[in-house]
């Protein structure tokens, strides 16, 4: 069933009886951004603050002999490695067999490996003086010979990037489940035909509207060193930042996120400037702060994506596929980011690659390797991308090849729902959903309302991918991964006080995400309270209980859990002091508008939070002082919740320029309990737009040399209003068993599909002249190049 396109609720006129989740709350987060009144780090104020500009290396790879520095320059002003000696570089580690992991410098000792690697730092009064004493700093380096391209690496290995290791490999998995051997061996006598097609997908970044920032300083009372950071996981950043700096105790170090402008999983590893700043306050006793600038974005902060695939197909004339076999060959960059590691694109992908389809016979190779490029790191999807472009694609394939219709063909695969919970080839444990009802409903919606005529010199295609995303996953799931961080919980701190308002500490981190708005939503439901009595708070480690952040899609699965635990806790010792004061039973007790009422008389919440801090004598005693409460929750079930969702494109491709028009856009998307629609929805329409870009036009591009040749945005290609079409959604609803409200995870679901979805329009829409599109960024360059080849050839 459809959304209903309702206005949204707003705080002061919402339903205050305890029916939140579902309402389309207008974000409360909105109007001071909108307003310009929020503080991010470059808003932040320290009197006598030093700026910091990085000296990075204008060569991707080399021998560092030393840096040049200009007479101007004062020297007690520049940090180079040696003054940081006592510093361990950072490590990612990965409990697998087979992983070889890379330290990371915190600046480049001996050699540099990548454009961006920073070799110094310059502190200065202001930004600008710091950037011009810098740009007086010139490396010394001999350069030696760049690995640019992954799947070269791997079939003809050079001398490894780091002297510790012997290759340049940095995790090979190869796994064959059900009896693929069998079923490839038999492919000729059983009929079985086969399908190989080789795909590949652009190194991308995440750009989000904020680049990274730090500022840290030593607070003049305590003496703990407070780090201001623009980042997705204070605490565990805080812990790993205190790991780095032996002087440095964790209770120390106090880690503060004013406003986030975007993340995206690109600030959600540790970055060596994170470390450097720390280390620098404590020296200098002195406020310090780097803030990134557009070009260091491009060129320092962690990729994703680029894969390399070859997939192979085995079906059966019906389009049944009885077995898949897959490469993934994955560019990890120059070292390995904590704590995703360079193998996490690869991993991922072949681990999630079956989607939403019953097949049992599978071999993959998950292969990573060092180039001397920026470390590949999280960014909106974490192969998933990958996996889902690998699987899509492939199946469009198998149905061109039989003449079928791609629908179809994706029918005759699905996973029914009669057999929830299912447990994949991979060993994912599939909570709940019905993907043929999705897949039914997205075909009803493209045929009542798209055309497939074009106008002249255009041809039009329809494409569709689906998408299973694994979200709020809990220790099982981490660890099986060898994951060192294991993401098993989260914590919530409710607080109610005496003029009835409630205030609710978390460990996530929202950085556009409404969680001020969907926690809030979550803990009116459960209290009666209303919205605007209820507060959340996030990001300093000092006020919030340890939570492990926001990624992976966890956050309303883990965090919302949390809150509802901690809020469930409130309004049960809220309802015993007042059975006690109102000589009724708990149980008897009706909840409604932030009252309890009883058969002899009622009680508030604000006059309840009195009795437990200023009207003790009223207090049972066997009932402790106070509101407030923590909860911990760790899902009983800890192998997470799976959304799904089918997207549709129609494209429309200029035959003469191979420009391609995105005229219609559609998302069945289910993720269970939807708690508020209309942040549903954005989430979805901000991953779609990622989606695109990623289908059409972005592409981080390096030359023979490891030199970077996209450093702007007019070399990298972003969608614009322009670019985004009307994005139609439908929302279905199949709760999970194993999470609160039945919730599921959905942050990163809509920028998964759109390139597998579009990829397979346009294939669509050249079929006739059976142009290849294997490729992302789709550009017209590389259509028009094929479709002249066959024009000439005809």
């Amino acid at each position: 069933m459809q959304q209903n396109a309702t206005s949204p609720v707003h705080a002061s006129t919402a339903d205050h009886h305890g029916q939140m989740i579902g309402q389309r709350v207008a974000r409360r987060e909105d109007a001071r951004h909108l307003a310009g009144a929020a503080a991010f780090i470059a808003d932040l104020n320290a009197p006598g603050c030093l700026e910091i500009a990085f000296v990075r290396s204008p060569v991707a790879h080399g021998i560092l002999k030393g840096v040049d520095i200009a007479p101007d320059v004062p020297i007690d002003m520049v940090r180079h490695a040696e003054h940081f000696a006592h510093l361990p570089p950072i490590r990612a580690n990965l409990l697998r067999d087979g992983y070889n992991g890379a330290p990371y410098p915190l600046l480049a000792t001996g050699k540099v490996r990548f454009v961006g690697e920073p070799i110094a730092l310059v502190m200065a009064p202001t930004r600008a003086q710091a950037e011009q004493w810098a740009e007086q700093i010139v490396p010394r380096i001999e350069a030696l010979p760049a690995v640019v391209d992954a799947r070269d690496e791997w079939e003809h290995p050079t001398i490894p990037l780091h002297e510790d290791l012997s290759s340049n490999l940095i995790m090979r998995t190869q796994r064959s489940v059900g009896e693929f051997d069998r079923v490839v061996l038999e492919a000729g006598t059983s009929g079985l035909q086969h399908v190989t097609r080789d795909f590949k997908m652009a190194r991308v970044l995440a750009s989000p509207l904020e680049g990274r920032g730090v500022m840290a300083l030593r607070d003049k009372a305590t003496g703990a060193i407070h780090l201001h950071l623009s980042t997705q996981r204070p605490h565990l950043i805080r812990s790993f930042v205190a790991e780095q700096i032996p002087a440095l105790r964790e209770s120390d170090l106090r880690v503060i996120v004013p406003d986030v402008g975007g993340g995206f999983g690109t600030k959600s590893n540790l970055y060596p400037e994170e470390v450097l700043l720390t280390a620098l306050a404590m020296e200098l006793d002195h406020p310090v702060r780097w803030i990134e600038d557009r070009y260091e974005h491009f060129v320092a902060s962690n990729h994703a994506r680029q894969h390399d695939q070859r997939i192979t197909a085995y079906f059966d004339g019906d389009g049944r596929i009885h077995a898949v076999d897959a490469t993934f060959i994955v560019d990890g960059g120059a070292y390995c980011a904590k704590t995703s590691t360079g193998a996490i694109e690869a991993n991922m992908a072949a681990n999630i690659m079956l989607g939403p389809y019953d097949i049992q016979h599978y071999r993959y190779e998950a292969i990573s390797l060092y180039t001397n490029k920026s470390p590949m790191g999280p960014y909106r999807g974490v192969g998933r991308p990958g996996g889902c472009f690998a699987m899509e694609r492939i199946m469009d394939e198998v149905a061109h090849e039989l003449g079928m219709d791609p629908v179809e063909t994706r029918r005759r695969n699905l996973i029914p729902s009669s057999a929830m919970p299912y447990v994949t080839a991979t060993g994912l444990h599939y909570d709940s959903g019905d993907y043929l009802e999705a897949v039914n409903a997205a075909e009803q919606r493209v045929l009542e309302r798209w055309n497939r005529d074009a106008p002249p010199g255009r041809r039009a295609g329809i494409g569709y991918a689906m998408l299973v995303e694994q979200a709020g996953h809990g220790s099982v799931e981490w660890f099986r991964r060898g994951s060192p961080t294991v993401y098993g919980h989260e914590a919530a701190r409710a607080t109610l006080n005496g003029d009835g308002t409630l205030e609710i500490d978390v460990g996530t981190l929202a950085h556009g995400q409404g969680h001020a708005t969907s926690y809030a939503q979550i803990a009116s439901e459960l209290t009666t309270l209303p919205l605007d009595a209820i507060r959340i708070r996030q990001g300093d480690t000092a006020a919030t209980p340890y939570g492990m952040g926001t990624v992976a899609s966890r956050s309303l699965v883990m965090g919302g859990g949390a809150v509802a635990q901690a809020c469930r806790m409130i309004v049960d010792k809220a309802r015993r002091i007042a059975a006690a004061n109102l000589s009724d039973t708990a149980d008897a007790l009706r909840l409604e508008n932030g009252v309890l009422h009883g058969a002899q008389g009622q009680l508030t919440l604000a006059e309840i939070a009195l009795i437990t801090s200023v009207q003790i004598h009223k207090l049972p005693k066997d009932i402790e002082p106070g509101m407030s409460v923590q909860a911990f929750y760790r899902p009983s079930v800890e192998t997470g919740t799976f959304s799904y969702a089918v997207h549709a494109a129609r494209v429309e491709v200029d035959e003469d320029t191979g420009f391609v028009d995105i005229t219609d856009y559609l998302v069945v998307e289910d993720c269970g309990t939807v708690v508020n629609p209309l942040i549903v929805d954005g989430q979805i329409m901000g991953g779609v737009a990622q989606g695109i870009g990623q289908a059409l036009y972005e592409a981080m591009r390096y030359n023979a040399d490891g030199q970077p040749e996209t450093v702007t945005f007019g070399d990298y290609a972003l969608p614009s209003a322009m670019e985004v079409p009307r994005i139609d959604i439908i929302h279905l609803h199949t709760p999970s068993p194993f999470s609160a409200f039945g919730v599921k995870g959905m942050g990163e679901g809509g920028s998964v599909p759109p390139p597998a979805a579009i990829a397979n329009a346009v294939r669509d829409a050249l079929l006739a002249e059976d142009i290849a599109v294997n490729c992302t960024p789709i550009t017209p360059d590389y259509l028009l190049d094929q479709i002249l080849a066959r024009t000439e050839g005809q």
